[in-house]
């Protein structure tokens, strides 16, 4: 038979021409039928005889649910194959999801024993019986909603969560939950007279009724009580307190509104961890102030305390050590200060301005180096634009008339131009004039080049870039020009 949801195809049945479909495992599917309940069977592999076999074989219904039958005919069976086994009133299709020795540890496991309760497999289903089983499955859905609909007209506190047709459709079992007692007498009533079945209301937990409708849980994976889960124990909120997690329903319900059954999963190994860990009932008494905990870590033993009135600054404390000062106090004697809670911490040095910023002081001198104004033959570098420039007496002498070009200034200077002097400036004489000599017209000068000598040949100077100064205008005087005097 092939899986109805599965893509690899029957689970472990054979195909037309006689070998194993599914994941060709010999009859051994590692999905074990579209990973409901599954479970792997590693004793596949051996080639027992089919007389020495365990007569016992686990078969699987809809929505996960198990149980066990005898293979009292000695059928040649497989994981996936699809039989028809007996019920109280009537036929039923079942698949085969484990057999030989795995059996014999599951009722072992599970506190079934062998005797004559255990019903037995009629035959290996046919095409009909197949076919017969898909029309009787067609009705679940349906049925379901109008159920859903007659339970709301009788106004009954109940879910029903599902419904499953026997193969026959002689018998169909209503599945329901609910928190109270519920009397249900007129609605199998009705339910019997509109559908013509034998009606059966059987009543799940909320933890079963999510393990047969399935689903995703928060940790990504599907739902373990609708993959390998089948024993629901018990889960409180102490479990949660243990591993210190946060009471948050929200977070701590799963999709079927109970405590997550996996806060069960590691509750006993914080349970040895925690037999380690100081009871702190109150404060911790020291002279600085009274030590409240913030804060537990099971597994590294630190607990974490801040001081009344500084409660932001946590400061870690081993076990050991919380234990000591719990002894001490209970003795009447107070620690000097919370320092002393835990000397044995390395002490953490405060690092200097300077130290904190080395690092980046290492990284300018890597990758920095000097700004592009200073650079070397750049003019606009000021003070590099002077030290490039070659050696006095290589350049040659000054042109005639540049060492003083106005001359000496004589003593009785003249009242200014367009101003009225003071008294005992009108005798004084005028300043006289200098003779300017005028410039000597040159030739074009290459650029780079510095003044040259007579008879003297200069290596011209790489190219340098020229710099002028930009200077601002010259304000007029009072009664004159801005313009320079003429050269006479």
């Amino acid at each position: 038979m092939a899986c109805k949801s599965c893509s690899t195809g029957s689970c472990g049945s054979k195909g037309i021409a006689g070998e194993v479909a599914g994941c060709q495992s010999n009859g051994g599917c590692g999905t074990g039928g579209c990973n409901k309940m599954n479970v792997f069977d590693w004793l596949s592999d051996l080639d027992v005889p089919q007389f020495q076999r365990f007569h016992i074989v686990e078969i699987k219904f809809k929505g996960g649910r198990k149980e066990y039958f005898r293979n009292t005919n000695q059928l040649e069976l497989h994981t996936g194959d699809a039989v028809m086994i007996e019920s109280t009133t009537g036929l039923h299709l079942g698949i085969v999801s484990l057999q030989g020795e795995l059996v014999r540890l599951q009722l072992l496991k599970k506190s079934i024993k062998d005797d004559d309760n255990l019903k037995s497999i009629v035959r290996i289903a046919t095409d009909k019986d197949l076919e017969k089983h898909e029309q009787m499955m067609a009705l679940d859905m349906p049925t379901m909603y109008r159920g859903r609909q007659i339970i709301g007209d009788l106004k009954l506190n109940m879910k029903l969560s599902d419904v499953e047709f026997q193969s026959d459709g002689t018998k169909a079992v209503f599945y329901y939950s609910s928190d109270d007692r519920v009397d249900f007498r007129e609605l199998i009533k009705i339910l019997a007279t509109e559908f013509k079945v034998r009606v059966e209301m059987k009543q799940i937990s909320l933890r079963q009724e999510a393990g047969r409708l399935g689903g995703i849980g928060v940790c990504g994976r599907e739902l373990c009580c609708s993959t390998w889960l089948t024993d629901f124990k018990n889960v409180t909120t102490s479990a949660a307190r243990y591993q210190n997690l946060s009471l948050n329903p929200v977070k701590l319900s799963g999709q079927c509104g109970r405590l997550k059954c996996c806060l069960n999963y590691e509750l006993e190994t914080y349970m040895d961890a925690l037999k380690g860990i100081p009871t702190i009932e109150g404060r911790l008494k020291t002279k600085k102030g009274d030590a409240i905990l913030q804060k537990t870590d099971i597994f590294k033993r630190m607990m974490w305390f801040g001081i009344v009135g500084e409660e932001a600054i946590w400061i870690p404390v081993s076990c050991d050590r919380v234990a000591e000062i719990i002894e001490l106090n209970k003795k009447g004697i107070i620690p000097e200060s919370f320092a002393d809670l835990n000397p044995d911490a390395p002490v953490v040095e405060k690092l200097s301005l300077s130290e904190l910023n080395s690092d980046l002081e290492r990284m300018d001198k890597k990758y920095g180096g000097k700004k592009p104004g200073n650079k070397p033959g750049n003019n606009r570098g000021g003070r590099d634009r002077f030290e490039n420039r070659g050696p006095r007496e290589n350049r040659g002498p000054k042109p005639d008339g540049r060492e003083n070009p106005r001359g000496p200034r004589p003593d009785n200077r003249g009242p200014k131009p367009g101003t009225q002097g003071t008294v005992g400036e009108e005798n004084r004489p005028q300043r006289p004039q200098p003779e300017r000599n005028p410039r000597q017209e040159q030739g074009p000068k290459p650029e780079g080049a510095g003044p040259v000598a007579d008879g003297e040949n200069v290596t011209p100077k790489p190219f340098k870039k020229k710099f002028k100064k930009k200077f601002k205008p010259r304000p007029p005087r009072e009664g004159g020009s801005s313009e320079a005097p003429a050269a006479q």
